[in-house]
């Protein structure tokens, strides 16, 4: 079950990093919560994107708030990225 709370930040996080990194080659994905695709480079329209990122809830929630950084989220495990362009460091912090 999802937690509200959670949820509310999770999109809202989201939404804002759609705005810094408009495009659709990469997938970030928060189970249960949402995905958004975002950054510039190739289209992606069906199947598995070519570059995904992907974490829990409350790892995504300290790496936009700076709680984390992407080199620590991603060399504890705790952040999976696979693919061209898929990492965030640039476009972080998002608030």
């Amino acid at each position: 079950m999802r937690d509200p709370e959670i949820l509310s930040e999770v999109k809202k996080y989201l939404e804002l990093l759609s705005k810094k990194a408009p495009g659709f080659s990469v997938e970030v994905r928060i189970p249960p919560y949402g995905a958004i695709q975002c950054i510039e480079g190739p289209v992606h329209r069906r199947g598995t994107p070519r570059a995904v990122i992907e974490m829990e809830a409350k790892t995504f929630i300290a790496l936009v708030t700076c709680k984390i950084s992407w080199e620590e989220g991603v060399s504890s495990g705790s952040i999976i990225a696979s693919g061209e362009r898929a990492d965030l460091t640039s476009y972080l912090p998002l608030l």
